[in-house]
């Protein structure tokens, strides 16, 4: 046997394999002849598991369904009323075209792939947002989790990994699919509520909450809420305080911590990196009306904020991207200029701070949008193909995973589920997806039904 390369080990097949026969491997003398010591197999084992507790995912949530048609999927030889208003452009990477709206994203072409067959088979805005984050159908309340999102299993399996931060944080606030279901409020999403959008200073209210606190005074209030909680604690029939105590004491901690509040401390950036992302009066921050586009980019560069702190999954709200009436006035105007400044400008961030390699960010939403084009400029709900953009982690840039026929309106090879994207960021994480977890009714349910990640991106 060859001696064996940093690179090699570092490998999660390779590793599997050294854990799954080491015991063959003392035996047999191989850890010699391959040129390592037992410390030594330990030692890069221990490096591996380190690296794996530094990967983090920023979820890009596009709510309402990005065009896949008018953005990452261009159909330049389709009849107009399939193609639409704008035009096709060649990218950084031969052979791979872009609507020519996203020139900055084109330009990085090598940096981020695509997988352009995804599908599901429901239309519905929060039903499709359930199916996206938790990778089951909705229930009968569609904005209410009956099943634990990505973010809340995430919270689950590596919140002890850190707990000076939280694990999963939403920006601003929930939405649809995001919750923890019955997984309980402990792994509910630490919502910032302020909103980096918004003008003028960014304060997280929580960490106002605690402004003038000394640890003393912060001790005695945790204290008299516990001394309140012992009678409840003693009438709780379905052990909901004890979700209650992790929650808690997580809450406290992290409202006590130094390290939360400068990791949500937008306005250390300097302005020259703002404005890069799309910090200008020309954008409007205040629009949030469903023809013009917020001004979310400064809700990017704080999700590269936290994940550089170590929050392991954050999803960004980049709502509302429902375009049925004069769709491509909003797209032309608004909400395609600025992504394509916001995103570049993420991805370059990510790259330039050494943490693109352990960060991977997965921009998509609920659905795409109809390929004809409808009778008010606009397109439609459209489920049946749809894309989605991916960068960093695990993910080699400038590939293409599948395809749309000729009018963008089903797979027409190797089709793609919202549960191989999940698959796909719970491999990054590290998530066990073969773990069951019971549910209100008592049954032991799987973090995903179904789904194997994308190896093709990597």
């Amino acid at each position: 046997m060859s001696e064996l390369t940093s690179r090699q080990i570092g490998c999660p097949e390779f590793r599997d394999t050294l854990r799954g026969n080491r015991r063959w491997f003392l035996k047999a003398g191989a850890l010699g002849a391959a040129g390592l010591s037992l410390s030594q197999l330990l030692q890069h084992e221990s490096l591996a598991a380190t690296s794996q507790r530094d990967k983090s995912v920023i979820i890009l949530w596009m709510r309402g369904g990005p065009s896949h048609i008018d953005m990452w999927d261009p159909k330049p030889d389709a009849p107009v009323e399939y193609r639409g208003e704008f035009g096709t452009m060649s990218t950084k990477v031969p052979g791979i075209q872009l609507t020519d709206m996203l020139p900055k994203t084109a330009s990085i072409m090598e940096k981020w792939s695509i997988v352009r067959s995804l599908f599901h088979h429901d239309a519905g805005h929060s039903t499709g947002d359930q199916l996206c984050f938790t990778g089951y159908n909705a229930g009968p309340t569609p904005d209410e989790n009956v099943m634990p999102s990505c973010g809340a299993i995430a919270s689950e399996q590596l919140s002890h990994l850190n707990p000076a931060l939280p694990t999963y944080v939403m920006i601003p606030k929930m939405v649809p699919g995001a919750g923890a279901a019955y997984l309980g409020v402990a792994n509910k999403p630490f919502e910032t509520l302020a909103d980096p959008a918004q003008v003028g200073p960014f304060n997280v209210p929580n960490f106002s909450l605690a402004e003038g606190l000394t640890s003393d005074r912060l001790g005695t209030r945790r204290d008299l809420l516990t001394g309140f909680d012992r009678l409840q604690r003693s009438l709780d029939a379905r052990g909901q305080m004890v979700a209650m105590d992790r929650f808690q004491q997580q809450a406290w901690g992290i409202l006590s911590s130094p390290a939360a509040r400068a990791a949500f401390d937008l306005d250390a950036e300097p302005q020259s990196l703002r404005e890069k992302y799309g910090f200008s009066p020309a954008f409007d921050p205040g629009a949030s009306n469903r023809c013009g586009a917020p001004n979310w980019a400064q809700r990017m560069l704080l999700a590269r904020r936290l994940v550089e702190s170590g929050v392991r999954l954050v999803t960004v709200d980049l709502r509302w991207w429902d375009t049925h009436v004069k769709g491509f006035d909003s797209l032309r105007r608004g909400f395609l200029p600025r992504w394509d400044q916001a995103y570049t400008a993420l991805i370059q961030d990510l790259e330039d701070r050494g943490l693109l390699q352990n960060t991977l960010v997965v921009a998509w939403g609920e659905f795409g949008r109809t390929p004809r084009v409808n009778n008010d400029a606009g397109r439609d709900h459209y489920p049946n193909v749809f894309s989605a953009a991916l960068a960093g982690g695990p993910v080699l840039g400038g590939r293409v995973v599948g395809s749309s026929d000729s009018k963008g309106a089903f797979p027409k090879d190797n089709p793609k589920t919202p549960q191989d994207v999940l698959a796909t960021i719970y491999r990054h994480l590290g998530i066990d997806t073969h773990r069951s977890y019971v549910n209100n009714a008592g049954r032991p349910i799987p973090v995903l039904p179904s789904g194997q990640p994308i190896l093709e991106l990597s």
